[in-house]
Order: C-alpha cells, then structure tokens, then sequence
C-alpha cells in the first residue's frame, strides 16, 4: 500500500521545476480549534536536512501546509501534527484524514506538552474503532536506520514522566505515531531556540529519521 501511494504521487503531482529533483514533500498538519499547529517552525527543515544527509531520502527541503480536509493531504507520504492545546476535525476533515491513512498516509502527532487530551478525542472521529496503544521497544519504528532499544528519547523534562511511544493500528499497518512526554519536535529545532546539548538534538533528529524512513518504506 505504502508503495502504491509514493507511486501515484509521482504520477499524479504536478512539480515546478524547483521541486523536479526531488522525491516527495512532506507537510505540517494546519488544524482548527485554536491551538498552535504552527509550533517549532524549524523543526521539520531541519529534519529534511539531517535525513537527506544521513538517509539519501531526497525530500524537498521545506515543509508544506496542508489541512486535514483537503485533498492536497493525499500529495504527502508523511504529515506531521504538532501543538499545546485544543484541536478540532470536522466530520469532513475525520473521514478525507481516515481516508488518507487507509490508503497508506502516515501521521506523526508530536504532543508538545498540553495536546494529550485533544488529540485523543479527536482521533476517536477518525477511526472510533481503533484505541491508541503503547508500541513496544522491539517495534520497527524504533529500529530502522538508528536504534533506540528503550524507545523513545527524552528531550524536554516537564511532569517527571518517561516518554511514551502510542499507534494507531489499522489492518496490522501502524497509521498514525503518537510521541507523548517527549518533546521529539522541539529536539528537532535550532540548537539556539531551546539550548538542548547536541547530543540531545542528535537523538531526537535520530528518532525522526526512524519516523520518516518507516513511513516512507512499510507497506
């Protein structure tokens, strides 16, 4: 499935001449409700960057903006959600984003310490028969170009808690990755916005780069 839709991406986008050379875009997830879904506006470049680098992935280096209800959601193999608060789908935006990640899309929600309650909520109207539940540290998510044999890295402390890695399976494919009490994206920006040790950065950029190599590979 993963491959037929990077296949029908390629047939059906239509490319500028500055885009022509690379593979796909991938996209930040503009939600309703009120919340930041515009939150660390470095990270997914620098993100682009460091697999581009490291992983060959050939991704367009800046990220495009994209709305659950549109049908532009389907131009993207992985779309990022990120934020502190309140989100909101509307009927319409729950069943174009179910019917993208049935057809082989894939979500990463990034909670940036505020956006737990919202998002589970509002998943619930995208697949109500699905729960999310917490992966294990042997999943492929968490061994793919970098291992992370405890899962995922901790970048910010705020309530004490260890972070928590949840997805959303749908017919044995993992379709949406929940990153909870991590701060992964926050890892992702520019050393001088929060300061973190690089090899802090160095981990959540490794972790991000296991994200976007599963979801551009698993079938």
């Amino acid at each position: 499935m993963k491959k037929y839709l990077l296949s029908c991406l390629l047939l059906t986008a239509t490319y500028s001449l500055a885009t022509a050379q690379y593979a796909y875009k991938i996209a930040k997830l503009k939600y309703n409700g009120g919340g930041d879904w515009y939150a660390n506006k470095t990270s997914l470049p620098n993100l682009i960057k460091f697999v581009n680098a490291n992983l060959r992935m050939n991704i367009f280096p800046e990220e495009d903006i994209v709305e659950p209800g549109s049908p532009d959601l389907f131009s993207y193999p992985f779309v990022h959600l990120t934020g502190h608060g309140n989100l909101t789908f509307s009927d319409a935006e729950a069943r174009n984003l179910r019917r993208y990640l049935m057809s082989g899309g894939f979500l990463h929600v990034d909670d940036n310490y505020g956006l737990d309650k919202f998002i589970r909520r509002e998943m619930k109207k995208v697949f109500p028969e699905l729960n999310f539940v917490e992966l294990p540290f042997n999943h492929p998510i968490y061994q793919q170009r970098f291992k992370f044999p405890n899962g995922l890295p901790k970048v910010h402390e705020h309530d004490g808690k260890a972070p928590q890695g949840f997805g959303l399976i749908y017919e044995g494919r993992l379709v949406c990755f929940y990153s909870y009490e991590c701060d992964l994206g926050n890892g992702w920006e520019d050393q001088s916005v929060y300061n973190d040790p690089e090899p802090v950065r160095q981990q959540a950029l490794r972790m991000g780069a296991n994200l976007l190599e599963y979801a551009t590979s698993v079938e």
